[in-house]
């Protein structure tokens, strides 16, 4: 099990043992994420070297920015507080990309954006049918067929591109 696996696994039990119910927990780790896609796609409008990779980075900002104002609306009127940046993993994620360039930066901001938009999948339909927050569940679902968009958009660039996506 790897560390972001670990810390995936544990995270409904720390939520719970620190008061936070699983769908607080959810637009929390959703506001997190939602922040980290805006950021990264700047830089990849910024540092990408192929249009395609360019656009895409400003479809996640576009897309992101909207479900965040979203998720912040919904999370306003139930009194939860949300973070305002993204985790430190997806800050390390940032870093790491922002010292690419070309070809290289190309080739991981694909690998992750499949990575992380294959696990936010995962975390949004089960949030979609386990949740028990009712607006919580709701956001899931409106938010799962941009996130289904955007992995099949980024599969497309990693499929015409040469990218490995193993």
């Amino acid at each position: 099990m790897n560390r972001s696996t670990l810390i995936l696994a544990i995270l409904p039990a720390v939520a719970i043992a620190a008061g936070t119910s699983p769908d607080e927990a959810f637009y929390k780790k959703a506001a997190e994420g939602g922040m980290a896609e805006v950021e990264l796609g700047k830089v990849a409008q910024e540092k990408g070297q192929s249009q395609a990779v360019k656009d895409f980075g400003a479809m996640m900002v576009k897309d992101h920015s909207a479900a965040n104002g979203d998720l912040q609306g919904i999370a306003a009127g139930k009194g939860i507080d949300l973070p305002d940046h993204a985790s430190m993993m997806q800050k390390a994620m940032k870093g790491k990309l922002e010292v690419m360039s070309g070809d290289a930066f190309d080739k991981a901001y694909v690998k992750g954006m499949i990575k992380d938009h294959k696990e936010d999948i995962k975390e949004f339909e089960k949030e979609a049918k386990e949740g028990k927050d009712a607006d919580a569940r709701k956001f899931a679902n409106d938010t799962l067929p941009t996130l289904r968009k955007h992995l099949s958009t980024i599969e497309r660039i990693a499929s015409s591109t040469g990218v490995d996506t193993k």
